[in-house]
C-alpha cells in the first residue's frame, strides 16, 4: 500500500527556492508558540493516561508541525508498508539521509515515537519541551559515558511502552549512500525485548543538503519493512542483528533508487 502525504512537487527557480526556504523556516519556529496551551495541558495529563493513549495525544501536535513543514517545502512524501506496523512498542531502525528525516518520519509513521537528539537542542525553548513529552533521549557527544546512558534510557522508554527510533549510521549520509551501522540499536532491542521495525528513507537530502542548505522540493520515499520479531531478535544476537538490519535497509534503498531510474 502506498500513501502520498503531499502532492505539490515543484522544481523551483531561484525565486521559488528562496520563497520555500523563508516560509519553511518561518513555519518551523513560528508555529511553536501557538502550541504552548496544548503543551501545558499535555504536561498536566501525562501521569493520568495510559502510556499508549498519552503518546497518541502528544503526537497530534508534532504530526501537524512536521506535515506543515513538509508542505512548505512543496515535497512529495510517498509511504509504503504501513500495514507492517505491529501493536505495542517497537524500535524503529532507519537510515539517516538528511535533516528532514525526522519531520518526514513523524508525518509518515502513524505510530508515536521518541528519538535520540543532540543535547544542544535542550537549549531551544518549546522544542525542548515537546521533545521531552515525545520521550526523546538526549546525548552529549562530548561525554563518552553519555552514549551508554542513551542506550539504557532508550531501553527504559521501550520497556515503559513507548516506541523509539534510532539511526544506526550515527550521522547523516547526505545522499552519498548507506553508511555502516553501529551496534547500539541491537543492544537496545535485546535489552528491551521488543520488535525491530526497519525503515528505509530516500530523498530527504534533496530538500536541503544537496542545495547548499537552501530548501527545494524533493520526492521522498519511505518504506516500512516487516518487523523483526522478538524471537528472531533473540536468536540472531547483537552482531547478526546489525548485519541483518543493514542488509534489509540497504536492499530496499537500492530497489527504491532502481525504480526511480
Amino acid at each position: 500500500m502506498e500513501r502520498h502525504i503531499l502532492s505539490s512537487f515543484t522544481k523551483g527557480n531561484k525565486e521559488i527556492v528562496m520563497y520555500n526556504s523563508i516560509r519553511t523556516f518561518s513555519y518551523l519556529f513560528g508555529y511553536l508558540p501557538f502550541t504552548i496551551k496544548r503543551l501545558n495541558k499535555v504536561k498536566k495529563l501525562s501521569n493520568k493516561l495510559d502510556p499508549a493513549v498519552r503518546d497518541f495525544y502528544v503526537d497530534e501536535v508534532p504530526r501537524i508541525w512536521a506535515s506543515g513543514i513538509l508542505k512548505r517545502t512543496r515535497s512529495i512524501i510517498s509511504v509504503t508498508g504501513i500495514e507492517n506496523l505491529p501493536e505495542g512498542p517497537v524500535l524503529f531502525v532507519s537510515n539517516h539521509e538528511g535533516n528532514f528525516d525526522i519531520p518526514v518520519l513523524i508525518a509518515s509513521i502513524p505510530k508515536p515515537f521518541g528519538f535520540i537528539s543532540k543535547i544542544e537542542v535542550k537549549k531551544l525553548p518549546i522544542i525542548n519541551d515537546w521533545m521531552e513529552q515525545m520521550n526523546c533521549v538526549f546525548i552529549d557527544r562530548t561525554d563518552k559515558r553519555s552514549a551508554m546512558r542513551v542506550l539504557s534510557d532508550s531501553s527504559d522508554m521501550l520497556k515503559a511502552g513507548h516506541s523509539m527510533i534510532i539511526f544506526p549510521e550515527g550521522t547523516r549520509s547526505k545522499g552519498t549512500g548507506l553508511q555502516p551501522f553501529k551496534s547500539g540499536f541491537a543492544k537496545i532491542a535485546l535489552d528491551a525485548l521488543v520488535p525491530i521495525v526497519p525503515v528505509a528513507i530516500s530523498g530527504t537530502s534533496g530538500i536541503m543538503e544537496k542545495n547548499n542548505n537552501k530548501i527545494r522540493a524533493s520526492h521522498v520515499f519511505v518504506e516500512i519493512l516487516p518487523a523483526i520479531e522478538v524471537e528472531t531478535v533473540k536468536t540472531l544476537g547483537r552482531q547478526e542483528l546489525v548485519i541483518h538490519a543493514e542488509s534489509l535497509i540497504g536492499e530496499t534503498l537500492s530497489s527504491i533508487i532502481e525504480n526511480q531510474s
